[in-house]
């Protein structure tokens, strides 16, 4: 089954998008071709642009801390494990304590890297990270794979708890939805969302098998799908039929 998550608001567009370079990000660094570990450094960069967002730091740890006030409100109740419980929540403490002792921004630490700084401003430039033009940068592409590696995990160590505090967040948010198996008539899907309620999240699960592609449009009242069907040339045109599928609000 393939996934396809919508967000609802822009916080969760944000950590979406984080979470997104990160799993890049951990996929590219245990390589050990020196495009490789320069595609590992871009996403970095992408990492810091968008964790630059002014009040993303003090939204994470607020969301943190009112996870743990909810989970805190379970307590005593006989169909919750309290052993879990404890567990879910030292996770939450280990992630706000690791979060809220980062200096600034998340990410911060690495702006002062002049070396760092200098790749910045010329890697979104085409072909900007030449031999000639950056040296150094091309003499570090040079050293051995390992060397290489433990540069990296030096540099990731300082966005870890922003890490940690996304995969535990979405985690839990992800968790409170419960899927369930719907019909698409006419390649269209629409339900109204019970007043009262907010949601974050849509998560949606098709067969790849039946080669459709939801285009998914929401807001807080109603959630519409639409299901597309690649033609020839890559355009996506309306498939006119019936499909089900599995959809979860969160």
């Amino acid at each position: 089954m393939t996934l396809y998550e919508y967000p609802f608001n822009e916080s969760i567009r944000t950590m979406l998008r984080l979470e997104h370079l990160f799993d890049r990000l951990a996929q590219l660094m245990p390589r050990e071709a020196p495009v490789d570990h320069h595609y590992s450094l871009a996403t970095i960069f992408e990492i810091i642009d968008v964790a630059s967002r002014a009040d993303l730091k003090s939204d994470l740890l607020k969301d943190l801390e009112r996870q743990k006030t909810l989970l805190n409100g379970y307590r005593g109740n006989p169909s919750i494990s309290e052993r879990v419980l404890d567990d879910v929540i030292g996770r939450i403490d280990h992630a706000f304590n690791g979060l809220n002792q980062l200096p600034g921004k998340a990410g911060h630490a690495l702006t002062t890297n002049e070396w760092l700084m200098s790749i910045r401003s010329r890697i979104s430039i085409p072909g900007g990270t030449c031999e000639f033009d950056l040296p150094a940068y091309y003499a570090w592409q040079q050293l051995p794979p390992a060397q290489r590696q433990a540069d990296l995990q030096q540099w990731v160590s300082t966005l870890l708890p922003l890490a940690e505090a996304l995969n535990l967040l979405l985690g839990l948010l992800r968790d409170s939805g419960m899927p369930h198996k719907v019909l698409a008539q006419h390649g269209q899907y629409q339900q109204s969302l019970p007043t009262g309620r907010t949601f974050q999240l849509l998560r949606v699960r098709i067969d790849p098998t039946l080669g459709l592609i939801p285009e998914i449009s929401g807001h807080r009242l109603m959630v519409s799908i639409r299901l597309m069907r690649q033609d020839p040339e890559g355009r996506l045109r309306p498939a006119n039929e019936e499909a089900n599928f599995e959809l979860a609000l969160c």
